[in-house]
């Protein structure tokens, strides 16, 4: 199914992309949804609970042709799901954006085994095996489609510096980055390139809380420019890694964190 011509007026320099955003209810979600349909794409808003939050994403953005798309992204046969319906509602996949992800604490003194467990097995579920399997599932349709395409994944400083209190948040933020790379070779010959970023502390309406007071002055003070990231800052990153320029960034690991932690 072809988009409406009417939707766009588009040129054959600047064809809208049809593009996935996968945990986009709120949050870096919402700013990476509002960035590709600010640019004039066409955005499939993924939801895994959140769904009043979501259609408030999906009423905000920029042109129309947009849609809203729920689905429980741990289980392959819900990523599944999500995968189809995104392409239906848009006609294809062009863009995928690995967003989604959980990040409980669990610091393992005072996390039992049970809890522990637990906590490991979500993680890996959303955090890794779901990014997976988007992936494969947009890849797919990219190379089908023939005209290549580009995925994105939101990967995180903690897993080049360690996260004590979250550590399966910060294992499985560096699979991520090390599927990314891997991915990246393995498409390119089909015109698709990969790409993660790895942000530092970004300011999103479920951490404000942690910036006031004492703790909000040292998460500041964490980066030499005594701030921290807004949502739309890491979003311009993640739009700019899925455009045409970006082909040879394909492979990297953007680093967006404000020069608070420096890998060599």
């Amino acid at each position: 199914m072809n988009p409406p011509a009417t939707e766009r007026p588009e040129g054959p320099e600047s064809p809208a992309r049809r593009v996935l955003v996968s945990g986009a209810s709120r949050g870096l979600g919402r700013a990476v949804a509002r960035a590709f349909a600010g640019n004039g794409d066409r955005v499939a808003v993924h939801y895994g609970s959140r769904r009043q939050d979501a259609r408030r994403t999906l009423d905000g953005l920029a042109g129309t042709g947009h849609v809203l798309v729920g689905g429980d992204l741990s289980d392959p046969a819900g990523a599944a799901e999500v995968a189809a319906l995104a392409a239906e509602g848009l006609g294809g996949i062009d863009v995928l954006v690995n967003n989604a992800a959980v990040n409980e604490r669990h610091p393992l003194a005072e996390t039992s085994y049970e809890d522990w467990a637990a906590v490991w097995q979500r993680h890996v579920s959303v955090n890794l095996l779901a990014t997976a399997n988007l992936s494969h599932l947009a890849a797919r349709r990219m190379i089908d489609q023939g005209g290549g395409g580009r995925i994105v994944n939101i990967g995180s400083r903690g897993a080049f510096r360690g996260e004590p209190d979250h550590p399966a948040y910060g294992a499985t933020k560096a699979a991520v980055h090390a599927l990314g790379q891997s991915l990246a070779v393995s498409l390119a010959p089909y015109g698709i390139g990969v790409a993660s970023v790895a942000p530092g502390f970004f300011e999103t309406e479920r951490v404000a809380h942690r910036l006031s007071g004492a703790e909000g002055a040292a998460i500041r003070a964490q980066s030499p420019f005594g701030r921290v990231a807004s949502a739309d800052e890491v979003a311009s990153a993640v739009l700019w890694l899925a455009s045409p320029a970006a082909e040879w960034s394909s492979g990297a690991v953007l680093d967006l964190n404000g020069a608070s932690h420096l890998r060599t």
